[in-house]
């Protein structure tokens, strides 16, 4: 009784500290976007065009209400410019990205995961670091790529890196969601790392589609 007890302590404290980390990752990835997303202290309202810009380009994406609504907190900065666009959708599938990996790494610190489950997590979690990498990668070479709109070739160059380091990502999410997807898991823990997971994988896609978008108008 007394080691069953210490058991369900130890699965206690671990989801207490995933929750702590996971809350510490968000903030930081807040703070993170807010340097580059800021908005003006000047505007109170939402731009209406901007915000029907949004609306519009997202039409063209798989998950168009998630588009939507992880976007449009962000109208007034992206305007009507793809390439902001383009830059918040990478923006926000980070942040989606880092809170997954963070989870992933704090289940393979878990007590009492079934060897498979330990290391699904173990393989989710090194796959959903490479995501956080590409996606990391993409955003510079986004703004590398909006420099040089008037020279063809190095634009072509640079946004071709973007999308394939996207659609690295993507797969890396894919992979993961593959990972946790035996019947044999425990329900809850593969609920909760594909919820997370897939959460990423919805914004990628997106963000993946809306770099497209701001190519095509480009070339």
């Amino acid at each position: 009784m007394a080691n069953l007890s210490l058991h369900f302590l130890l699965i206690f404290l671990s989801f207490h500290s995933i929750i702590a980390t996971i809350t510490e990752s968000v903030t930081t990835q807040n703070q993170d976007n807010a340097k580059f997303m800021k908005l003006s202290d000047s505007v109170t309202a939402q731009n209406p065009d901007a915000t029907n810009f949004i609306k519009i380009s997202c039409k063209k994406c798989l998950y168009p209400t998630i588009c939507v609504q992880s976007l449009s907190t962000y109208a007034n900065t992206i305007q009507l410019n793809k390439q902001q666009l383009a830059h918040a959708a990478l923006s926000v599938s980070l942040s989606k990205a880092r809170i997954a990996s963070t989870y992933i790494s704090m289940v393979t610190r878990m007590k009492g995961l079934k060897p498979r489950e330990l290391q699904a997590a173990k393989d989710c979690s090194n796959t959903m670091n490479d995501s956080v990498y590409q996606l990391s990668r993409s955003i510079p070479e986004l703004g590398q790529s909006g420099k040089l709109t008037s020279r063809r070739d190095e634009f072509t160059w640079h946004v071709s890196n973007v999308q394939t380091w996207i659609s690295a990502a993507l797969t890396d999410e894919n992979t993961c969601l593959d990972m946790f997807n035996n019947p044999s898991m425990d329900g809850k823990i593969k609920d909760s790392v594909r919820a997370r997971v897939f959460a990423a994988a919805q914004v990628t896609s997106n963000a993946l589609a809306l770099v497209y978008q701001f190519a095509e108008k480009q070339l």
